[in-house]
């Protein structure tokens, strides 16, 4: 394929296009098209951390100036987060410093106080962090995606009607699959009319575009906006968090403890108990400042080029068949620069290894923890999932349903994105593979026989499992 004019990196990132061995024993420029998992780190963050380790400190409870000055990151970095949720100063949301949008969501969970009785209403389209937690402490109920793998404001409409109205409505605002975009606000006033509060599971969104206000609850994770430090925030009403005990009890979430009684402090130290990752904060809330002043409209730019050069170069491809909507009727936003997509007889865990170990493309295989979704979309029935589960249960992985994901960020290059489409060409057509792939039956990953640098037994992750999720 002929290379054209590229979209040049927005943004320096730590770790770009480092040299990779590949089974030829050529190094090539690793094309990381996997950030829809985790983004590396923005230069500007990283070098935040390093000014920042020199005074680091406890958090809070010391008298001594580092400690002092580490509080005054700690807290800047909350502010930061606050700003990018775009919520009011002067109003009633707090930001929960947690480890990332798992984590804040289950916080919710339990900090709710639903009962087996009240009901949470979701999507089919959701990844596991938006799905597991309530099946834990409530009744969940259904919003259902039409083959094109959307859904519409009516039909979340339909389901909030649909019988006792449900306590709270938890939804993604993109999909980490095929890089959707739902109508978030349309659906945030409609569930309000009906005074239902709304959770956005944002960790897909927010590296890419403004947060939406309409929630009530927003979670995400510095991991995936360019701060791969272990830092993530939920945000919500004071209110949620001001009676009951905490998700995590312990030291820093208190006023007093006696033997037989605690006075908890005041959200969101409440919320904090134990000593924070203080580097990650100051990561997070670094990143979330770089992402602002970068510029919505020039990440916004700078992506949908990209999409559209995957999308297309995807769909004139033979052999390739992308999942999802191209672009969603209802919107003047195509969605994110991500496409997940099938290689005609070739399963995807080995069409994501050779893409690696040939040609230096780092790409995701798998159900991308977002199993109801994925095999909507690829259309397994129920006797697929029949012969999936029997597969599972015997300890053979290989035989889950999955595709293969790829996923543009800031530092993302039109030639990343050329040498993609150059190697899928030539898998799709059937070119050979210089050696012989074993699909591991545990992990049901492939991996190359042989002894290339880099790509040897000893090379090997020991317990990897890309389709796992």
């Amino acid at each position: 394929m002929t290379a054209v004019t590229s979209e040049a990196a927005v943004a320096p990132l730590v770790g770009a296009h480092t040299p990779v061995p590949c089974l030829d024993g050529v190094e090539r420029p690793y094309r990381d098209l996997d950030c829809a998992a985790s983004t590396p780190a923005l230069q500007p963050v990283a070098d935040r951390v390093g000014e920042f380790l020199p005074w680091y400190s406890s958090v809070h409870r010391g008298a001594g100036y580092k400690s002092r000055r580490a509080t005054a990151d700690y807290e800047a970095a909350r502010d930061s987060v606050h700003r990018f949720a775009r919520r009011p100063a002067a109003g009633d949301d707090v930001v929960v410093l947690v480890r990332n949008t798992t984590e804040a969501i289950n916080h919710l969970a339990y900090r709710l106080r639903l009962g087996p009785d009240d009901v949470v209403a979701t999507t089919v389209v959701e990844h596991h962090a938006n799905l597991l937690p309530w099946a834990r402490v409530a009744t969940r109920r259904w919003v259902e995606c039409g083959t094109d793998g959307t859904f519409g404001t009516d039909d979340v409409v339909k389901v909030l009607d649909d019988g006792r109205p449900p306590a709270l409505l938890a939804m993604t605002g993109a999909s980490n699959v095929t890089g959707w975009l739902p109508p978030v606000e349309e659906i945030c006033a409609a569930a309000h009319e009906r005074g239902i509060p709304v959770l956005l599971d944002a960790a897909q969104l927010a590296p890419h575009r403004p947060l939406p206000t309409g929630p009530d609850f927003v979670a995400f994770s510095g991991h995936k906006l360019y701060a791969p430090f272990g830092a993530g925030a939920l945000v919500g009403p004071r209110r949620t968090f001001e009676t009951g005990d905490p998700f995590l009890a312990g030291g820093g979430a208190v006023d007093l403890v006696d033997l037989d009684e605690v006075i908890w402090t005041e959200p969101p130290e409440r919320e904090e108990a134990g000593s924070p990752n203080v580097v990650g904060a100051v990561a997070f809330g670094t990143a979330v400042d770089e992402l602002e002043r970068i510029g919505w409209e020039r990440i916004r730019s700078h992506e949908a080029a990209l999409s559209s050069r995957l999308h297309d170069g995807l769909r004139a491809t033979e052999g390739v068949h992308v999942l999802g909507p191209r672009a969603h009727a209802d919107s003047d936003d195509e969605g994110l620069a991500v496409a997940a997509f099938t290689v005609d007889g070739m399963h995807h865990a080995l069409v994501a290894a050779r893409l690696s170990a040939e040609f230096g493309v780092g790409v995701r295989h798998g159900c991308f923890c977002a199993h109801p979704y994925l095999i909507r979309l690829l259309g397994v029935g129920r006797a697929g999932m029949a012969r999936a589960r029997a597969a599972v249960r015997r300890g053979e992985r290989g035989g889950i349903p999955g595709a293969v994901r790829a996923s543009c960020g800031l530092g993302t290059t039109g030639e990343d994105v050329d040498a993609l489409m150059e190697a899928l060409g030539a898998l799709a057509a059937g070119l050979p593979a210089p050696v012989p792939y074993v699909q591991d039956p545990v992990t049901g990953d492939f991996w190359p026989e042989g002894d290339a640098r880099g790509w040897g037994e000893a090379d090997r992750p020991a317990g990897a499992v890309c389709a796992r999720g």
